[in-house]
């Protein structure tokens, strides 16, 4: 059959409309705030081999571009498409032997067939608030192994030819602390899928299996002409970068990461040799899970419009040694990997890509997903409850823009819990909530403002779990711009406040105050440069003091007027750019 290329078009929209109208599905039915409200979950189609044919880009979660692509193919060797029928859905949530990042990320997979025959398959994931394990929301620090951090769900069928299979059902719900909320959840996601199966199955019926399969095939090969005609822009030759993360909870020990990136014509390799061993704390991550952050990354910085799909990665080549931070051993723990580690691992790639195209480069963002789980038994009903939210910091800036302030970059693409729903829902008070002004890494350009958001508990005895990094080493700027304001938390508690690591569990009473501060992202290029009206008008939105403007960008203004003292600016960048004779 020959390519008709405005057919493949049509055939590539209608394809990715389905994994879209599944994710509206997934939103609008969904039990629990992360999901309705802040939207951590993506759907895909896949074909029956295990080859991704859709990836939703609507509200979606870049984390989740290797992990699903991980699931299908261990659910496929558990329970093989002959062992599958009309009205099954598949539940799976385990990161080994290859899965999901983690186990609060369940993933529901169901066959799609046409005239007795499987044609796909269409997948969700969606992070559950709560799989039990060793504390509220299931992502604590102190753990060691994957059995401390929840319930394991291997490949079962939780919904069989159309009905529901309550046993399954019943035996995952008493093992979380939210039960409620999980049903309603997995309720949500099996919707998702049928709306996926609805729609594919109109499609077929309007074109035809032949058709329609074909298709799924060009468009697969449309996305890798498409990335291999983008890598061979790329000039040939290494780069390399590393980075680091501030420990793993139990030691404050930096823990590096590191990647060569090489390119060779049309392809593209990824060599994570020389990074941290794994480690004892929750930071570990799968081989696919952290195929993620290539993924994300050779999409944002080659082809941001390509299609996302099997055919998108052929060219990329991925070698993560066996035993390292990045390719855990069972049963290492790895449940704050998604939050932490894959923030760094996209630092580190794009510091590297960054030496080949810096025009389509930016400075280092906020570097950490900001996960705050906050649980335990809500006074006004009397249920278990698990408040859990990521909170977004400074963007990098840009070879021509500033950074955005005060949102999710690179693998987080969640967002914002409203106040209004965390103080209706939760035992929680909302006191203070809004950017953090002199956060920003300055630069030409500069980086985005870090947020903070403070809370009083109004229950007794929760448990809170922070993980965040960049509280000792600030986001990195570049070609001349500095870093962005670190990470910073703290407990308030009878007059008293103390400061509290970047990653902890730990209990919070009654009236108990609890802050939390994010990052600020990395300026692009010399602050100096910036204009001086610019920088006024930050100032006067309250984004920068007038301190800060004098002492990072050169710029004199007099407080009471907010005017540019020109004299005494020329003065000051003249001190700080010298002129060469």
């Amino acid at each position: 059959m020959k390519v008709d290329p405005i057919l493949l078009e049509v055939m590539r929209n209608a394809i990715y409309s389905i994994s879209d109208e599944m994710m509206g599905a997934l939103i609008r039915t969904a039990y629990s705030t992360n999901i309705k409200d802040r939207r951590d979950c993506s759907c895909s189609i896949f074909l029956p081999d295990g080859r991704v044919v859709a990836q939703s880009e609507m509200s979606a979660t870049p984390l989740h571009l290797g992990t699903l692509l991980a699931s299908v193919p261990t659910i496929l060797e558990a329970i093989p498409p002959a062992e599958m029928a009309p009205g099954d859905h598949i539940i799976y949530n385990r990161p080994y032997p290859e899965g999901p990042g983690h186990l609060n990320d369940i993933t529901l997979v169901s066959p799609a067939f046409h005239q007795g025959r499987l044609i796909a398959l269409v997948a969700n994931l969606a992070h559950h608030v709560d799989v039990g394990g060793y504390a509220p929301g299931s992502m604590p620090f102190g753990v060691w192994e994957t059995f401390q951090e929840g319930i394991q769900i291997p490949p079962i069928k939780i919904v069989r030819q159309g009905e529901v299979v309550e046993d399954v059902l019943e035996l995952i719900g008493v093992n979380v602390r939210t039960v409620e909320e999980f049903k309603g959840d997995v309720m949500a996601q099996i919707a998702s899928n049928n709306k996926g199966q609805q729609r594919l199955a109109e499609l077929l019926g309007r074109y035809g299996r032949e058709l329609v399969l074909f298709y799924m095939e060009e468009v697969m090969n449309y996305s890798e002409r498409r990335m291999r005609e983008g890598i061979r822009k790329i000039p040939n030759g290494s780069y390399s970068f590393e980075d680091f993360i501030e420990g793993d909870g139990f030691t404050e020990d930096l823990i590096p990461i590191r990647c060569t990136v090489r390119v060779e014509d049309e392809d593209i390799h990824f060599d994570f040799s020389g990074t941290s061993p794994q480690v004892r704390g929750p930071l570990n991550c799968r081989r696919k899970s952290a195929a993620s952050g290539p993924y994300f990354v050779m999409k944002a910085m080659v082809d941001p419009e390509v299609p996302p799909n099997d055919g998108t990665y052929r060219p990329i080549h991925i070698h993560i040694p066996e035993g390292s931070l990045l390719h855990a051993d069972f049963p290492h723990a790895v449940c704050l990997a998604n939050i932490i580690t894959s923030a760094r691992l996209a630092d580190v790639l794009i510091g590297a890509l960054i030496q080949a195209l810096p025009e389509r480069g930016i400075a280092a963002c906020h570097g950490t997903i900001n996960i705050l789980n906050i649980g335990g038994r809500n006074p006004a009903t009397g249920r278990l409850f698990n408040y859990i939210e990521t909170y977004g910091g400074g963007q990098g800036g840009m070879i021509n823009q500033d950074g955005m302030d005060g949102v999710h970059c690179h693998m987080s693409n969640t967002r914002n819990a409203p106040v209004e729903i965390i103080e209706a829902t939760y035992p929680l008070r909302v006191v203070r909530y809004g950017l953090v002004p002199d956060s920003e890494g300055p630069g030409r350009f500069r980086g985005g403002l870090g947020m903070m958001r403070e809370f009083v508990s109004l229950a007794e005895d929760l448990t809170l779990t922070l993980g965040s990094d960049r509280a000792k080493i600030k986001p990195w700027g570049v070609f001349g711009g500095q870093g962005g304001q670190t990470s910073r938390s703290s407990i308030h508690r009878d007059g008293v406040e103390t400061a509290i690591p970047s990653k902890i569990t730990t209990l919070i009473k009654k009236g108990d105050r609890y802050l939390t501060v994010t990052p600020g992202g990395g300026g692009w290029g010399d602050p100096q440069e910036r204009p001086a009206a610019e920088v006024r008008h930050d100032a006067l939105e309250g984004l920068i003091s007038v301190a800060g403007a004098a002492e990072r960008y050169g710029v004199v203004l007099d407080p009471r007027t907010m005017d540019i003292d020109q004299t005494e600016t020329d003065k000051l960048r003249r001190l700080a750019r010298p002129e060469r004779s």
